[in-house]
């Protein structure tokens, strides 16, 4: 059975544009949560700014109570050396760097352009590495701009190109305000592959306009060999108007699962969990599957 590996966003993206600011303990019950759902990558903080994120905050907190579970690899966010030396100082297990498809965006949500981000994102991969971490980058905006509009795709080929020279773990592609469709999915995740080598494509999307699911198949079709997804579909990026939450994780494993294609992920447990999130936002979660329950039923069986 041909498998997909995914990684639980839902502490940091999921968490990080809700107005409500979970506390450390809960963040770490969450993590915790979906550890036990058989989540084994997680993102699980963001090493930002508190002035302009503070609902990340307390970032060293939740590295520090979480400690280090066996088996699992702890990602925390950066954005610049300054983020990356923070994280590296916890002993976080893997850096996860950003590069900008788009000036615009670029310059609004972490003050830097296109090819300063590529530059950065570069840098932060060799101090992952010189500390004996892994690190990883997600190219931002690939495929829709909420300044710009359009992506060209060429671009986006060549910002994976310039990224692979530094050899991260992976480059990711975000469809971070959640425009993509699949076709337009395929073609990049091809494209993408193409230009990069052995390295591995993950992808990141928003289920903003009721594709992302979709858009999830069709990567993996492509060759993406890793999903991101948040439990309970929260998400959003506090510099991006509209944009949406993260595609579902009991959502895509449930697409998943039903395709046999494993994940190792727990559905039960996911959706269990997603309700208890449910209470701590104070709000209904986005995802379907939490509100519908999986199939077969448990009784369809009996």
């Amino acid at each position: 059975m041909p498998s997909i590996e995914m990684v639980e966003v839902g502490p940091r993206d999921g968490l990080q544009n809700e107005k409500v600011v979970v506390s450390a303990a809960d963040k770490v019950e969450l993590i915790r949560r979906a550890i036990a759902a058989g989540s084994r990558r997680l993102e699980i903080a963001s090493f930002v700014n508190p002035k302009r994120v503070p609902q990340m905050a307390d970032a060293e907190e939740v590295v520090a109570r979480l400690g280090t579970p066996e088996g699992v690899t702890r990602i925390g966010l950066v954005l610049n050396e300054r983020g990356a030396e923070r994280a590296i100082a916890t002993g976080i297990d893997q850096l996860g760097a950003v590069a900008m498809a788009s000036d615009a965006f670029g310059i609004r949500n972490q003050g830097q352009s296109s090819d300063e981000s590529v530059e950065v994102a570069s840098r932060i991969v060799a101090m992952g590495k010189a500390a004996g971490r892994s690190a990883q980058v997600t190219i931002s905006a690939a495929f829709g701009c909420p300044f710009s509009g359009e992506v060209d795709p060429a671009l986006v080929v060549d910002i994976a190109r310039r990224l692979a020279a530094a050899q991260p773990a992976e480059i990711a592609l975000a469809d971070t305000i959640g425009v993509a469709v699949p076709a337009q999915v395929t073609r990049l995740v091809c494209a993408v592959r193409g230009a990069i080598g052995s390295i591995p494509v993950r992808v990141h999307f928003h289920n903003t306009r009721n594709t992302g699911v979709a858009n999830a198949w069709a990567a993996v079709e492509a060759g993406a060999s890793v999903v991101d997804s948040s439990i309970g579909g929260l998400g959003g990026c506090p510099f991006a108007p509209a944009a949406a939450g993260n595609v579902a994780t009991e959502d895509v494993a449930y697409m998943l699962a039903r395709s046999d294609v494993e994940t190792g992920l727990d559905l039960d447990a996911l959706i269990s969990t997603a309700h208890w999130l449910a209470g701590v936002m104070g709000k209904e979660m986005p995802s379907m599957l939490a509100r519908a329950g999986g199939f077969p039923k448990p009784e369809d069986n009996g």
